[in-house]
């Protein structure tokens, strides 16, 4: 009460109060918003410092009077919610009701059942017609509930139930959401945390900009993203948020299910973690929608004519809110009420279970409902809900509000019972041991609501498409400039691609459907060029005159550009791929995504997302630029890759490619469209490129399928006694060659030399035959691509690349004779290219070296003539190894 104390003219602030509620009333909040501004700005003028605040206080942003009224039956609707939520406890229980304990969650769907019941039955919207379906990034703990919906639906039947979290053997369920194991189903995957938020701001953004574009028609489409109070501390969740209140995202809509948990305990026991949230988001711009408390509230709110409960719910802290829902009524009288004698007379006419039925914002479908038709309709800007909920709503003592229940897996046999009776499930008590799910018949008042609701939303929700209209990608000879030599004019292979994407902008076909990203690298990269051509998008158009402006080559942004330029942030470049790169499934319109990177700030950054686009079937092409741990001279530590190549491998529908020319890069691309948009294979692209200048070669005739396939003999030795074969590829291929010049002239050893555009690629290949002719023990064995390629060639072998010996190592088993790998272990150093590749032992001496010690080895040489060569090389046996210094 101490602003009450300090109220020197109280009689004056009530003046004021009137005056302002006065204005609210009869010419409505929009005026009454526009004085409080008016009166902000004055208070800056005349030096009064700051006006108002992020925060508002601890209730309601609608007011009971403004809600929108709900539509539909409450009652009706009340029980379909209470179907879902048995059988999704059900599925969870039985999962677990055996040895095999597969786990699974309850109590995260218990808390956001009426949150997610409310958007099934009046807001999320599937594809009809021209109509693209909305997009809901669904909370992953939650997937229960909405395989329990389905369920219910028959679109899941009994042993697909049964078979939650039991894939390997067909007819399961995923655990989470993940598109890849349930392609017809699930959308995106968001249970590592903090990815589905980050992921729904760029789809909304995407979207935009594909309509701007005039390739989709984004109408009233929405991105819904379903997340945790616990789940804002991840970075990746708030980290963009500022962007979308930027480009004033109105087509999306943020929904933070707070049930003040997390998996251990509080969110924020010592703090309102509901507060933090909304100052940060309107800070950031956004429209902030707070439901907190349910409608039993609302006659206790009216009663409150000296604000005491108003002041009593803004100094209480989470901690607390959560044990009133744990311990009772009678707990919650005594520490919440009970702190001023005029609250506790308040609720005196009150039992201690009236006390108890004071329900949460969340879970009061009147709330819920108002929050979501305020958002629809809220224009200029994003919108988040903040709904507070309890965690483990209706399962009693054993879990509700209590800080284990993230991890409960059952519910004790009385609180069946309880949960049953509350929510009027149909079963006695001898089948609740059975814990059988409940499906009422398919003409039955329920299921027949829950289908008209569906079908007026344009059908069943979630449903993923999978397939699209291909799309009419150029063949090869579309693009013979870059098959050809460059003569005695040096360039890079990030040059290169340069020049094939400017062949793409101008295809006929697919020009408008190319997506060059970058993260405030274009000039590193060489592709200003493209800013005046294509124009970088934003939604505000060019609202000033660049001072480049008469340069060929200016500053331009337009509202229908082509290029996405995401500033210095890679998960948010990479989002913006990755919503590209989904389109063709999210929005029936596919385009070609190239997100070109340092490569060191690529699968290190975010790896995390690119594993995602790897469940999310993404389609489009991954740019690592100035790859590999000695090409980029003078940056150092921080910025040389040497295992890029490594990380992509992990992911098994990633195709990845070094290659050190630019018809070995020209030939990927395209052959990369053609497979991932026009034969449709589940595919995406990492290509590093380098920024080393030299001269390019013709095209060998020929060389296409060991380009794609990932080896090809680029030059062949002469039959001799003493003969190695030498693999390179991207910038260390140069310098196999050199090594190549000099093993002949000066040691009279002849090389095969090897172009392995693709060491991943030849693995995957032999893993592939090995695991064949492991399993057909009775039929002839096959030959892996590598082994083929080899054939014939006499020698040991020498691979050499500018990554860590790991990536070349993987070809060991399925090379039978010598091998040596070299290698860039350790960290990177800021010096000139010739300096790092002879400090990580690359260069064409120590290749020279390696082959002459593998034929030494195999006694075809004496050991004198490798330490002579050593000597001449100037190579020090007692140097620290580079990977310890």
């Amino acid at each position: 009460m101490q602003d009450i104390i300090d109220d020197v003219d109280p009689i004056e602030t009530q003046e004021w109060l009137e005056a302002l509620e006065s204005v609210a009333k009869n010419e409505g909040s929009d005026r009454a918003r526009y004085l409080l501004k008016k009166l902000g700005h004055k208070a800056s003028e005349i030096g009064l410092g700051a006006a108002g605040t992020l925060t508002t206080p601890y209730r309601n942003t609608i007011n009971p009077r403004d809600e929108a009224r709900m539509p539909g039956d409450l009652f009706m609707e009340r029980r379909i919610r209470s179907f879902i939520r048995w059988n999704a406890m059900a599925m969870v229980m039985r999962a677990n009701n055996n040895s095999d304990a597969l786990g699974g969650h309850i109590s995260s769907f218990s808390s956001s059942a009426t949150l997610y019941d409310i958007g099934f039955n009046y807001f999320f919207h599937g594809p009809e017609g021209d109509r693209e379906s909305d997009m809901v990034f669904f909370q992953g703990h939650i997937s229960p509930g909405i395989y329990a919906r389905a369920y219910l639906e028959g679109r899941l039947t009994e042993e697909q139930m049964d078979n939650f979290r039991r894939e390997v053997d067909g007819n399961g369920l995923s655990s989470y959401p993940h598109p890849w194991l349930m392609p017809n189903f699930w959308q995106f995957p968001t249970v590592s945390m903090g990815l589905g938020p980050i992921q729904a701001i760029y789809q909304a953004h995407v979207m935009r900009y594909l309509s701007a574009r005039d390739l989709v028609k984004r109408g009233n489409r929405k991105v819904w993203a379903f997340l945790g109070d616990g789940e804002c501390d991840e970075p990746e969740s708030l980290g963009a948020i500022s962007l979308a209140g930027r480009e004033q995202l109105e087509n999306l809509v943020f929904v933070v299910n707070c049930n003040l948990q997390r998996l251990d305990g509080p969110v924020r026991g010592n703090g309102k973690i509901v507060q933090e949230l909304e100052s940060i988001f309107r800070g950031a711009g956004w429209n902030v929608i707070k439901c907190l408390w349910g409608r039993h509230w609302d006659p206790l709110f009216e009663k409150d004519s000296k604000g005491l409960l108003q002041k009593r719910m803004d100094e209480v802290v989470d901690g607390e809110l959560q044990n009133y829902k744990a311990n009772g009524g009678a707990y919650t009288r005594e520490h919440f009420f009970g702190k001023y004698p005029e609250l506790l007379e308040m609720v005196s006419d009150m039992t201690d279970q009236d006390i108890m039925n004071l329900n949460r914002g969340g879970h009061d479908p009147y709330k819920v409902y108002a929050a979501y038709n305020a958002a629809m309709n809220h224009k200029g800007q994003p919108t988040v809900i903040l709904a507070q909920t309890v965690k483990g709503y209706g399962t009693g003592k054993s879990g509700e509000a209590k800080n284990d229940t993230h991890s409960m897996k059952k519910v004790a046999l009385d609180d069946l019972k309880a949960f049953r009776d509350n929510f009027n499930i149909p079963l006695t008590d001898d089948q609740l041991e059975d814990l059988p799910y409940y499906r009422p018949s398919p003409d039955s008042p329920e299921m027949k609501y829950m289908f008209e609701r569906r079908k007026q939303l344009g059908g069943f929700y979630p449903a993923r498409r999978n397939e699209f209209q291909q799309l009419e990608t150029p063949d090869l000879e579309v693009f013979s400039g870059q098959l050809k030599g460059t003569g005695e004019r040096e360039i890079s292979t990030q040059m290169a691609l340069n020049r094939v994407l400017s062949t793409l902008v101008k295809d006929k076909n697919i020009g408008n459907r190319i997506v060059p990203i970058v993260p405030d690298e274009a000039r590193t990269f060489g592709m200003e060029g493209m800013f005046r051509q294509l124009g970088i998008y934003t939604s505000q158009g060019q609202r000033y005159t660049p001072h480049d402006r008469d340069q060929i080559m200016f500053y331009k942004e337009s509202k229908t550009g082509q290029i996405l330029e995401e500033g210095i942030n890679e998960s948010g470049a990479f989002s913006a791929w990755l919503a590209c790169a989904t389109s063709y499934s999210n929005n029936n319109c596919p385009v070609i995504p190239f997100y070109i990177f340092y490569s060191m700030f690529g699968f290190q950054r975010v790896m995390d997302l690119t594993w995602a686009a790897g469940d999310s079937q993404a389609r489009g092409f991954l740019i690592g630029a100035t790859s590999g741990r000695t090409t980029l001279n003078g940056e150092g530590l921080q910025h040389q890759d040497g295992h890029s190549h490594l990380m992509a491998q992990m992911i098994p529908n990633c195709v990845s490619y070094d290659p050190t020319y630019g018809y070995e890069l020209t030939v990927i691309v395209q052959d990369g469209l053609k497979r991932m948009f026009h034969d449709q294979e589940n595919k995406f692209y990492y290509i590093t490129t380098l920024n080393e200048n030299y001269t390019h070669p013709d095209m060998p005739t020929g060389a296409e399928e060991g380009i794609i396939k990932g080896m090809y003999l680029l030059d062949e030795g002469k039959k001799a006694d003493l003969k190695v074969q030498l693999m390179g590829c991207g910038s260390i291929l140069r310098e196999v060659r050199e090594a190549a010049l000099i093993l002949r002239d000066e040691f009279g050893v002849e090389s095969d030399v090897w172009s392995t555009t693709s060491i991943n690629e030849l693995r995957r290949d032999a893993m592939a035959v090995y695991r064949w002719n492991f399993l057909h023990p009775e039929e002839a064995p096959r030959e892996s691509f590598i082994e083929q390629c080899l054939k014939g060639h006499e020698g040991p072998v020498i691979a050499s690349t500018d990554y860590m010996r790991m990536y070349a190592d993987q070809l060991r088993e399925y090379i039978p004779r010598r091998y040596k790998v070299l290698g860039t272990d350790g960290f990177g150093r800021s010096d000139t290219r010739a300096k790092l590749r002879e400090f990580f032992e690359v260069n064409r001496y120590y290749v020279v070296v390696a082959a002459l010690k593998a034929l030494q080895e195999e006694g075809k040489l004496e050991a004198s003539v490798v330490a002579k060569a050593m000597q001449k090389f100037n190579i020090n046996p007692e140097k620290p190894a580079p990977w310890t210094v």
